[in-house]
């Protein structure tokens, strides 16, 4: 069930929301997290409830999807718009749609909405703000996240890193969990020694990679090398190397000293399976400031012609 409210405020909007729970039975009980969805210029509204669904279902939760005009574009003006029943997953859906200079009080215009006793998690498809603690819907929330990245995904994380606070991530990060499991137990090998470097590669718009190179420069403190093109991640100990390469968008190639390549699952990720893998935890992720702070440490290579238009590492795919 959709119920538009035009022109509206915010008493009303509640109003109506004891009005369906009353009517068709719906209550906030079981409900584990507010989940506030802020979607950026360029970024699709529909697609990011569709996700926020999606995720929804493992993690029950009151999603609040805010839209803004400029400050300046209208007279100050709110349009909501409930969604319940089939049209909101496992949770309620509120979509508030901010005009004029109504859009620069976010936070006060989301505040009656969140569900008590219950922590905000605030979530901004597409590039996000640089300082996500300091967003006016940053400071309503304990788990902050951004992404997917759009635009130059390496001056992005820059700017993400001089804005870092605890409590911040990124998708780009959950999108890379497989890998990094794979990693793991890739090198636990008895005739692999101790790493002495590593190349990453990837496409140059994909913020995935970078935040892989960060990662293993941060962690492994070796000489790490980030190239622009097929997806692979390489690690060197004493000349030998293991090595993991995507074939397709269901599987990788494992390489490892003295055995047969080996074909391994790898599928590609959904952005709304990405947003409830960081909807588990509500506590600070050390080891992505960490990758953040890597970044500085990595070392780039000139992307060879041709090879600056790959693929990203993970797709847009919301298919549940």
């Amino acid at each position: 069930m959709i119920i538009d409210l035009p022109d509206t405020s915010t008493a009303i909007v509640i109003r109506r929301l004891y009005e369906i729970r009353e009517a068709g039975g719906a209550v906030t009980l079981g409900r584990v997290l507010t989940l506030v969805v802020g979607v950026d210029d360029g970024w699709s509204t529909e697609e990011s409830i569709e996700a926020a669904n999606e995720a929804s279902r493992e993690h029950p939760c009151r999603v609040i999807v805010v839209t803004m005009s400029p400050p300046d574009a209208a007279p100050s003006r709110l349009d909501a718009q409930i969604r319940v029943g089939a049209d909101a997953g496992a949770s309620e859906v509120i979509l508030l749609h901010l005009s004029g200079p109504l859009a620069e009080h976010s936070d006060s215009v989301v505040l009656p909405f969140l569900l008590p006793d219950t922590p905000v998690v605030t979530w901004w498809p597409g590039t996000g703000p640089d300082r996500p603690a300091d967003a006016p819907l940053g400071r309503l929330a304990k788990r902050r996240i951004t992404g997917p990245t759009l635009g130059d995904p390496r001056a992005v994380l820059r700017r993400r890193q001089i804005g870092y606070s605890a409590g911040d991530t990124d998708l780009a990060w959950s999108n890379v969990t497989q890998w990094r499991a794979l990693l793991a137990s890739a090198i636990e090998h008895p005739r692999f020694g101790p790493i002495d470097s590593a190349v990453v590669s990837g496409p140059v718009t994909d913020a995935s990679t970078e935040l892989v190179a960060g990662w293993l420069a941060a962690t492994l403190r070796v000489p790490v090398t980030r190239r622009v093109g097929t997806e692979r991640i390489e690690l060197t100990a004493a000349g030998e190397s293991v090595a993991i390469a995507r074939l397709s968008d269901h599987l990788a190639v494992l390489s490892r000293p003295g055995e047969h390549d080996s074909r391994v699952a790898l599928g590609r990720r959904a952005i709304w399976d990405c947003l409830a893998e960081e909807m588990r935890r509500l506590d600070p992720d050390e080891i992505y400031e960490n990758a953040l702070a890597g970044l500085s440490q990595v070392l780039y290579e000139e992307a060879p012609d041709g090879d600056s238009h790959d693929g990203p590492l993970e797709t847009r795919d919301l298919t549940p």
